[in-house]
């Protein structure tokens, strides 16, 4: 089984509208409403692609009850840890007039140390019958950045691989846990490491490759560096891979990283090797991009593209 954690779980509002001016009334012809948050989302996708999955997180509120109820309505287990509070919302907007997304996502409720300690023990309860648990996503209020260490601490002892997906402190904090995986993008790998880079810069690449080498040495195997539409730099065990995505019609970008994150979870889980694993994540995370909503993908257009993605071994 694969467990996904999500600390700031949220009711996903995708609104489609001929045009998105500002500071005028404007009014959805589409609408679509998910459970959501990273995890969330990661989640999905794996269930979508018939790999077992369990969900947990934090959920408060009505928004909290939805979110569960949905779940169950689409087949996906979950074990979520009760808060006060209510669930966020969070919404994006799509003008398809010109195919902008406009994001509006709320902070989430504030989490107490009794909640966090649940958590914790179910983390461990759920780690102990799993070969991998991801964590992805923002932290909500009342959690200390240290906490995805600990959680990753607990998931390492408990004999399963984690992975880490997000951003800022959290992410600094977060791999000193050392994680098996993580998947910064380019802005947040500048911040990790402090080493700019350019995708098309032979000698950004040489030393970003470096720089990646020093994750490696503090303990962390695998890295994706998520460069968008141009696919991503990956270092496993010390080999560098180039993967390019094939070039779609998008329809929403928003989770495509999630479901490359799924993608990266099934093929390590089946424990294929990294070109064919980079590969997979690869037409996972481009075949979210197919779709009307966040976290969805088909399996007959992941196999399509996993025939047309191109990862270029570099070292």
């Amino acid at each position: 089984m694969i467990t996904t954690v999500t600390l700031n779980a949220a009711i996903d509002k995708t609104y489609y509208l001929p045009s998105f001016p500002l500071g005028r009334v404007s009014r959805v012809h589409r609408m679509y409403a998910e459970p959501g948050g990273k995890g969330i989302n990661v989640a999905r996708v794996i269930s979508l692609l018939g790999y077992p999955v369990t969900a947990t997180g934090f959920l408060g509120g009505h928004n909290g009850d939805w979110i569960r109820t949905t779940l169950d309505r689409q087949g996906i287990a979950h074990d979520f840890a009760a808060i006060e509070g209510e669930s966020r919302l969070c919404l994006n907007m799509i003008d398809e007039s010109n195919g902008v997304s406009t994001e509006v996502l709320e902070p989430g409720p504030v989490v107490s140390e009794q909640a966090m300690e649940q958590l914790a023990a179910t983390v461990e309860r759920l780690a102990a019958r799993s070969q991998i648990v991801c964590f992805s996503g923002s932290l909500p209020g009342g959690v200390p950045v240290s906490y995805y260490a600990e959680l990753i601490g607990i998931v390492k002892k408990a004999g399963a691989i984690a992975f880490l997906d997000t951003s800022g402190e959290a992410l600094r904090s977060g791999v000193k846990g050392n994680p098996y995986f993580i998947k910064p993008n380019e802005d947040e790998i500048v911040q990790l490491l402090g080493a700019a880079f350019d995708a098309d810069s032979s000698a950004a690449k040489q030393s970003l490759q470096e720089q990646l080498a020093k994750l490696h040495e503090q303990g962390i195997p695998a890295v994706s560096v998520s460069l968008g539409a141009q696919g991503s730099l990956c270092s496993f065990e010390g080999s560098v891979y180039r993967a390019v995505a094939p070039r779609i019609d998008a329809v929403n970008t928003v989770g495509c990283g999630d479901a490359y994150v799924a993608g990266m979870a099934i093929g390590t889980a089946r424990e294929l090797p990294a070109l064919e694993r980079i590969a997979y994540a690869t037409a996972v995370g481009t075949a979210n991009a197919l779709t009307d909503k966040a976290g969805y993908v088909k399996s007959g257009d992941v196999q399509r593209l996993l025939g047309e993605v191109a990862v270029e071994r570099l070292n």
